[in-house]
């Protein structure tokens, strides 16, 4: 207790006290100052030396006094400092590479010195220096510009990690990306991992060693074997295991009490990187994605390269996305259109550095305007429209569902009616399982949408394909599950979740947008593709997961609250109503979802009225409205739940 107590007295005086002794902003020892510390280590050891030979009992030779010869053995190290620049480095970074520089600094010394020696006998035939007292002190300088190099290091160390957790860690795995690792983690700049070792899936490995360090075989009985090891966290190196994998990995590893942590493939590494930088706790994310998804680029390409395309909800978490991999398939312009002013900046300075030869335009505007959006189709030669804006929060739509009708059902209907006149080729809306047998007014307002969209393919003459793709949360997004319950869980809890039984399906925002842009190909128009969203998630069960990820014992260090159902909300969601049927597609991850179209008139009927419904200020007709139009909208656990009475008579 006392030496740590001493330890972040030290950081805390050093390094983060209020004081002038802040070591943390002196980035390194100047060069003037290395050359002399290590100019003042010759002298001591000449010093040193001479005291030992001299002890010795042996007579030292008198063409040069002590003094004299201190200064030429000073000059002459002095010099081989600067021809092997032991100086450059950072003294606090020092590597195997600045060890052999004072090595051959120091033989490079004694060998001139030794070379003026035998010279000058030859001549005079008289010896300056006594042989055994050069080897003497080539020895004790080497020892000493080491040690001090050595001793900043471990102070740098000491001092700089006074308060830092360091983990002896076992990396998964023995295979490139592993090995790069551990010899990455040993020259690191940053002491935060001491490699304890490797693990092994195969019974062929535990009998050599790496880099010195031993291979445990995985196991049942792994974790006793490493128990004598002390070590405390596991380090997964590149994607060399599958999802199930390191989910059982993972879940083990928790169990046992060790931290877990990530770094992405060495393909991805930069020189300039110190790997440490590139080690990160293990994120719920990468526990819940799936197996890479295999696109048929050619398609794609064939629809978007050389187009100009029109994102609207470019700024938000799908949009931005599908703006990003948009822009890999060479379009000739991408349109980026987007109500939030301060995110749309940010994508654009974003763009502008990753895709400096893509042209973009950023165009601040609402899909409620109609007039906005005609003048944009007019000024740009428009081809394909990802169509990603909508309001999406449940019970903030719950309580504002005028917004949701101008937007979600409005704002769709503006654009699908400018992409028949303007003769736009693909329209691909971005919709929701929220939309299948809604209980909110969000998905009910998706829902009509999409009836509206399949209509209009119906009624249309024009060559416009509408392609509706359907699907679950996505990790990450904004506002969504795993960013609050990371909010929660830093600032110490509780973890609140509305239900003890509630799943969710998940997929990644990247893997959601993929398969937007392949749905894309598809079809003849009016078909709602629908994704393999996999296996549901339970929330509280991702609950307790994350709260085991960041350290803590869920109920004990971090509690979990059930705060009950919000307004709208429901126990499970569907990707298919309970009259739809499904068709399979050349792509496994994609189905088409058979709904059948409603008739045009009829839809246009009910649009007109839930449009006339808002311009009341009644919530209640606003949305009775919409019921009308989407029988199978049934509310649950909010106010409008007596209009579902109603709307039946």
């Amino acid at each position: 207790m006392k030496i740590e107590y001493f330890k972040n007295r030290l950081a805390q005086i050093f390094w983060n006290g209020d004081n002038s002794l802040q070591l943390k902003n002196l980035r390194y020892l100047p060069r003037w100052m290395v050359i002399a510390i290590d100019v003042f280590l010759v002298v001591i050891s000449f010093c040193i030396s001479f005291l030992v030979v001299e002890n010795i009992a042996t007579s030292f030779y008198q063409v040069l006094s002590i003094f004299q010869q201190a200064v030429f053995f000073t000059l002459v190290y002095l010099a081989s400092f600067f021809v092997f620049s032991t100086y450059s480095g950072l003294i606090r970074h020092s590597t195997f590479v600045d060890i052999f520089k004072i090595a051959f600094a120091c033989v490079a010394s004694t060998a001139v010195i030794v070379v003026v020696n035998y010279g000058y006998y030859l001549i005079y035939d008289q010896k300056i220096f006594l042989m055994p007292f050069l080897i003497i002190n080539m020895t004790t300088t080497f020892v000493a510009l080491l040690l001090f190099r050595v001793m900043v290091k471990r102070l740098y160390s000491f001092v700089s990690h006074g308060k830092q957790k360091i983990y002896d860690v076992l990396i998964v795995g023995v295979n490139d990306d592993s090995i790069a690792l551990a010899e990455a983690l040993t020259t690191s700049k940053t002491q935060s991992f001491n490699l304890a070792g490797f693990i092994s899936f195969k019974n062929d490995h535990q009998r050599i060693k790496i880099l010195g360090k031993p291979i445990v075989k995985y196991g049942s009985k792994f974790y006793d074997k490493i128990a004598p090891m002390k070590v405390n966290g596991l380090i997964i190196a590149g994607s060399q295991l599958s999802i199930a994998q390191k989910n059982e990995l993972v879940d083990k590893a928790l169990a046992n009490d060790l931290k877990i942590f990530n770094v992405p493939d060495i393909t991805q590494w930069t020189d300039k990187e110190d790997v440490s930088t590139k080690i990160k706790e293990i994120q719920i994310e990468d526990l819940l994605e799936r197996e890479a998804i295999h696109l048929d680029d050619s398609q794609i390409s064939n629809y978007l390269e050389d187009r100009v395309v029109l994102i609207t909800g470019g700024a938000g978490s799908i949009g931005s996305e599908i703006v990003r991999q948009v822009s890999d398939y060479n379009p000739k312009c991408v349109l980026i259109l987007d109500q939030a002013e301060s995110p749309l900046y940010d994508l654009e300075l974003e763009l502008k550095e990753k895709f400096p030869d893509v042209a973009y335009k950023f165009i601040l505007a609402d899909v409620r305007r109609r007039e906005r959006l005609e003048s944009i189709f007019e000024a740009n030669d428009i081809s394909v429209v990802f169509h990603a804006a909508a309001y999406k929060h449940v019970p903030m739509i719950e309580s504002n569902p005028r917004e949701a009708v101008f937007v979600n059902i409005l704002g769709t209907v503006n654009l699908a009616n400018l992409a028949v006149s303007k003769g736009i080729d693909r329209f691909v809306m971005v919709s929701t399982d929220k939309a299948v047998n809604p209980t909110n007014v969000m998905g009910a307002s998706k829902r009509a949408a999409e009836i509206y969209v399949q209509s209009l393919q119906q009624h249309s003459t024009g060559t416009t394909k509408f392609i509706t793709t359907r699907f679950g949360n996505v990790l990450g997004s904004n506002g969504s599950v795993i960013p609050y319950f990371k909010k929660q869980i830093e600032s110490g809890g509780p973890v609140t979740v509305t239900h003890q039984d509630i799943i969710r399906y998940f997929m990644t925002i990247p893997e959601a947008c993929q398969l937007v842009l392949q749905a894309g190909t598809m079809g003849n128009g009016g078909e709602i593709f629908v994704f393999d969203m996999g296996k549901p998630v339970r929330i509280m069960d991702l609950a307790e997961r994350m709260i085991k990820l960041s350290g803590f014992k869920p109920y004990d260090e971090i509690d979990i609250k059930i705060i009950g159902l919000r307004p709208g909300e429901k126990l499970y969601e569907e990707l298919l109503s309970d009259d739809s049927k499904t068709l399979p597609t050349h792509h496994q991850k994609i189905m088409v979802a058979k709904d059948e179209p409603y008739g045009y008139e009829n839809v246009t009927r009910y649009l007109k009225e839930i449009e006339i419904a808002t311009q009341d200020f009644n919530d209640d007709l606003v949305v009775m409205k919409i019921k009308q139009m989407v029988p199978e909208f049934i509310s649950k656990n909010s106010v409008f739940e007596l209009l579902d009475k109603k709307v039946k008579l």
